[in-house]
């Protein structure tokens, strides 16, 4: 059957836009590049909320691909069935206008799945949430996405005899259209305007295909003006939704091409968030003095080490805005502080709202590919890059410590933030460590109180709790040289049981989930009791 025959079966005249290839192959293109737009906007939408961690990856693309199965397979019988092509803008149509109030209606969706779910999951909180927000949020309009192709395959072959040169060029348009919609959100959209208008932007050109369509076909009217009318309203609301919609006075709130950041603000403090939900990444405390969080036990390291030439070399992987370097340089005699951070935006922030200095040397790189280049030892390494619930694998594993080791002075010190804590014995933070010990001699550990961080000290010096203990009394500052008398009696020696992560296999997010597990039973104790003695409506008095 070829185009005419296809449109004669339903009654009405083709559209004189349908005679023109050019038009369907660019309907496949922009059908394509927005399959993988979403995609890419989907893993920022949730990201902020359920983490970027290789199982939030792994549903996203999941769902995705089960919606396109699903609408290949609707949309060929569609098209064998009932060939009218209103149907088909009128599905790119529906979806245009879906996406569009993804960024609205979304985030509440998922404000609400994370609130049911930790009163009613105890188990797998990350995979059911990310499951059950892209099957609400997502699978609908990338079903209707999915049955493009088919439905344009029985628009654009004319007989058999060309049948795969037309099926192989739809196919290259929707694979190049793919390929810019997964360059394009990364690259230049999501960084420049956002994710919310990352959305309206792709939704937005559906929306101009579909409209096109039904201007030449002269049908549909009331469907467009619905439709545009729609748009609009979500161009309008879609950008006032913040990310954490329910917090008030945000200092900052934006994106770069890694990471959802929010700056909020007291009196006394400034803080920086990479997750609305969980965690504080950097702190800054307005008045100086100490921050009551795990900086403060890591300033032990550099009194560890055994600094040879009376000058303490710090490298910092995972600067942040610099809380640890300003922590160092105001304490400690003679330092001489470097980070590395790979977001460069979040250095920005450093500059602008937690008053680091510009004398402190900030590099834009991944912390294992700087070690990779870097020839320079140090006296302490800092490793600060686990983000709240997202922990690297690449610097997780025997390989990435062994290169720190490696960048060590005789007698130098690493410290590590695990900031994931977790009674089991068999959590991240016992595999990070066995890992650390099969690489350095003495390992000791340290929890931090009202906290769900433990601090971790490494060297192959024997003396490093020699040293403390010696040092501290000597401090100038005294409220600091309690402080690490007391960190001295607190420290304990780790005992390995040669769990170790590698390059080859280190499954941390799955660690890490059942870790996120623990600490939100443990933290909602008293709102599940308070929901099956009084219901849920109780929460709300």
């Amino acid at each position: 059957m070829n185009k005419a025959q296809a449109m004669s079966s339903t009654g009405k005249k083709a559209p004189a836009i349908l005679k023109k290839k050019w038009y369907l192959y660019m309907t496949e293109f922009f059908a394509g590049m927005s399959v993988m737009a979403v995609e890419l906007g989907a893993s920022r939408l949730l990201a902020p909320y359920f983490s970027s961690s290789q199982i939030v990856w792994t549903i996203i693309i999941g769902t995705i691909m089960i919606a396109m199965a699903l609408g290949n397979i609707f949309g060929g019988k569609s098209a064998d069935k009932n060939p009218d092509p209103d149907k088909l803008y009128g599905r790119i149509l529906f979806s245009a206008v879906w996406l569009a109030a993804i960024p609205f209606i979304g985030k509440l969706v998922i404000a609400g799945i994370a609130a049911l779910l930790v009163l009613t999951v105890s188990t797998n909180f990350l995979i059911w949430a990310a499951f059950l927000t892209c099957m609400i949020v997502f699978v609908f309009p990338l079903f209707l996405l999915g049955t493009v192709t088919p439905s344009l395959v029985k628009y654009t072959v004319d007989s058999l005899d060309d049948s795969g040169k037309v099926v192989g060029t739809l196919g290259a348009f929707n694979t190049v259209g793919s390929i810019l919609g997964t360059f394009l959100p990364t690259f230049v959209t999501i960084p420049t305007v956002g994710t919310s208008a990352t959305f309206l932007i792709f939704a937005g050109i559906l929306l101009v295909i579909s409209i096109i369509y039904f201007v030449f076909s002269k049908t549909g009217k009331k469907r467009v003006i619905a439709s545009v009318c729609l748009f609009l309203v979500c161009c309008f609301l879609s950008p006032s939704m913040s990310f954490a919609f329910w917090e008030k006075g945000l200092t900052y709130e934006g994106e770069s091409v890694y990471n959802y950041l929010q700056v909020s603000e007291t009196p006394q403090k400034v803080y920086l968030s990479t997750n609305v939900l969980i965690g504080v990444q950097s702190v800054y405390v307005k008045t100086g003095g100490l921050t009551g969080m795990y900086y403060d036990y890591a300033m032990a390291a550099p009194i560890m080490a055994e600094k040879p030439d009376d000058k303490t070399d710090i490298l910092i992987l995972g600067m942040g805005t610099g809380t640890y370097a300003k922590q160092c340089t105001e304490y400690l005699q003679n330092v001489e502080v470097e980070g590395v951070e790979i977001d460069e935006k979040i250095t920005d922030l450093a500059y602008e709202y937690f008053d680091l200095s510009k004398e402190i040397k900030v590099t834009t790189y991944d912390g294992r590919a700087f070690l990779n280049v870097c020839k320079k030892k140090y006296d302490v390494i800092m490793v600060d890059a686990y983000q709240d619930i997202t922990i690297p694998f690449q610097m997780s594993s025997r390989e990435f410590f062994t290169l720190v080791h490696d960048h060590l002075k005789n007698g130098g010190v690493m410290v590590v933030n695990m900031n994931m804590r977790s009674e089991r014995e068999d959590g991240i933070n016992s595999y990070l460590s066995d890992t650390i010990s099969d690489v350095f001699n003495n390992v000791y550990t340290l929890k931090i109180d009202n906290s769900t961080n433990t601090e971790l000290f490494a060297s192959d010096d024997p003396k490093m709790i020699e040293r403390l203990t010696n040092e501290s009394a000597s401090l100038k500052n005294k409220d600091l040289a309690a402080f690490m008398e007391d960190i001295d009696k607190s420290l304990i020696p780790y005992e390995s049981k040669d769990r170790i992560l590698t390059d080859d296999k280190a499954p941390v997010e799955l660690l890490g989930m059942s870790v996120i597990d623990d600490i939100i039973a443990e933290e909602l104790v008293y709102y599940k009791q308070q929901v099956k003695e009084n219901g849920f409506m109780s929460l709300l008095d």
